[in-house]
């Protein structure tokens, strides 16, 4: 039986939509990606990755000012 995790941590989600780990960094740290910060480990869960994912097809997410930021 597998399971799908909900919460990912950067490097899984890294891996799961092929974005760099220090982009997804750097989403957070610009607060475009919602987070749930457990000490220093970073969790983002899925169905969020996937709205953001969904809002900025076509964007540069390398620019702040051209990333849409996803709410919870």
């Amino acid at each position: 039986m597998t399971e799908t995790k909900i919460g990912m941590t950067i490097e899984e989600s890294s891996e799961y939509t092929g974005i760099g780990r220090n982009t997804i960094r750097k989403l957070v740290e610009w607060n475009k990606l919602p987070v749930l910060r457990v000490g220093r480990k970073v969790i983002i869960r899925r169905d969020i990755l996937e709205r953001f994912m969904a809002a900025n097809e076509g964007r540069n997410l390398r620019n702040e000012h051209d990333v849409k930021a996803v709410r919870n």
